[in-house]
């Protein structure tokens, strides 16, 4: 277990100070978002550490995940740990993610949004809840909130931990505020060898490399219904997919559209944005171009006559990637850090994929080392890759099946966590008693 925290660093002190004097500059932050519709109006409460449900009865335990992303690689987690008899408590950021927990968590799995890390308000949401155990994933590194979780005496873990090299050149900046706060944590247990690598020499006492859970997580389900409409209004016209793109890329796939459009009769382009109000935006920029387009989320499905469908839908991502034999990964040909390419490869898609895949690097390394996704650079150069997949059937099974096969080999995450976790739920029993 760990051992007793030294004296916290000044820089943690003086962050706490600071968060906590800012407190009434909330307010006008909270309008803001508001306004810019990144809050839920009826929930805006739960950032202030107000909980909207009261606390169960019994062990609780809390996980953490700040995103979509990082929400679905915990899912299949949250059900194995309910199955343990504990009430889990999931908290996320964005409302996206709330989105997403409606839908996709298990009975009885308690959602809320995280407070923002302001000393009073992560003291109200602990009080509230007072978690048995804190589990967060992937790389939240709230000061307050570590410190005051652990200074309740709740054990803190992190969950399929990932730390970017850039992450890691900043944090060594400030080298004791970091191992103060990695020196809360129970267990790191890391994606990579190089998270771990990272994460160790940031002064992390207890550092395991457990991989990826995202490669654990089921592929998304598609609506039959929905599916069946989908399939019937696209027909036999060859599709290309271009999910969670970015600002900055839909020009980039709406180009790539018209260089592949005369060589491919009726081809449909799908953009499914990342973040789904650009809607409306990649509408006028499609007709700007001269592209017919319909939208999803004015209920349209598409018709011979567009060449371009617009999918600014939650959810439904099961449902797109079944669809395209194709499909272009964004926030990879701008410097996002590209996206979770697990999700099509399990679906049969051939991954195309721009340079900036940081986020996901080893996923992808992985993958191209078995020929099982293709990188390209601008509109010319994925033209030239959908068009090769879309047009070759043999090239296009070789690709998928690669991938297969390589996300299918990178599994077992989800069983080494477990088993890495298991003595702090025999405390919890013991402590039950």
């Amino acid at each position: 277990m760990r051992e007793r925290p030294q004296r916290t660093p000044l820089t943690l002190r003086t962050y706490a100070r600071v968060t906590a004097m800012l407190r009434p500059a909330t307010a006008l932050l909270a309008r803001r978002r508001l306004k810019q519709g990144k809050e839920d109006p009826e929930r805006v409460q739960e950032r202030r550490g107000e909980a909207s449900i009261d606390r169960p009865p019994g062990r609780l335990v809390w996980l953490h995940g700040a995103s979509v992303g990082e929400l679905l690689s915990i899912i299949p987690l949250i059900e194995r740990l309910q199955a343990r008899g504990v009430t889990v408590l999931v908290t996320t950021v964005t409302r996206t993610a709330a989105g997403l927990a409606a839908r996709r968590l298990p009975p009885g799995a308690i959602h809320q949004f995280m407070p923002w890390d302001v000393p009073v308000y992560v003291d109200r949401f602990l009080r509230h809840w007072q978690p048995d155990l804190a589990i967060f994933a992937e790389s939240e590194l709230w000061p307050n909130l570590i410190l005051r979780t652990t200074a309740r005496g709740t054990p803190l873990i992190q969950v399929n931990g990932r730390i970017s090299e850039r992450s890691f050149k900043g944090w060594q900046r400030v080298p004791r505020s970091i191992k103060a706060l990695l020196s809360r944590f129970e267990l790191c247990l890391m994606q990579t060898v190089d998270d771990a690598r990272r994460i160790e020499a940031l002064g992390a006492p207890r550092v395991s490399t457990t991989g990826n859970l995202k490669f654990d997580v089921p592929a998304p389900e598609a609506e039959p219904e929905a599916a069946m409409a989908l399939a019937q209004a696209i027909g036999y016209r060859p599709v290309f997919l271009a999910a969670s793109t970015h600002e900055g890329e839909d020009e980039i796939v709406l180009e790539a559209h018209r260089l592949i459009a005369p060589r491919l009769t009726n081809l449909l382009t799908i953009i499914a944005p990342r973040h789904p109000e650009r809607g409306d935006a990649i509408v006028a920029l499609a007709e700007a171009a001269g592209l017919p387009t319909c939208q999803r989320s004015r209920g349209e499905l598409p018709k011979l006559r567009h060449a371009v469908y617009v999918a600014d839908t939650l959810g439904e991502m099961g449902l797109f990637y079944r669809a395209a034999p194709v499909a272009f990964l964004g926030g990879s040909l701008i410097r996002h850090g590209g996206q979770n390419p697990i999700e099509p490869a399990k679906l049969g898609a051939a991954v195309l994929h721009g340079p900036h895949v940081f986020n996901f690097a080893a996923v992808y390394e992985a993958l191209a080392a078995d020929h099982g996704a293709r990188q390209v650079t601008g509109a010319d150069d994925l033209a030239e890759g959908a068009l090769l997949l879309l047009a070759d059937k043999r090239e296009r099974v070789r690709q998928r099946e690669a991938a297969a096969e390589t996300v299918e080999a990178l599994g077992g995450a989800l069983e080494r966590t477990l088993a890495a976790i298991e003595p702090y739920f025999l405390s919890l029993a013991m402590r039950s008693q």
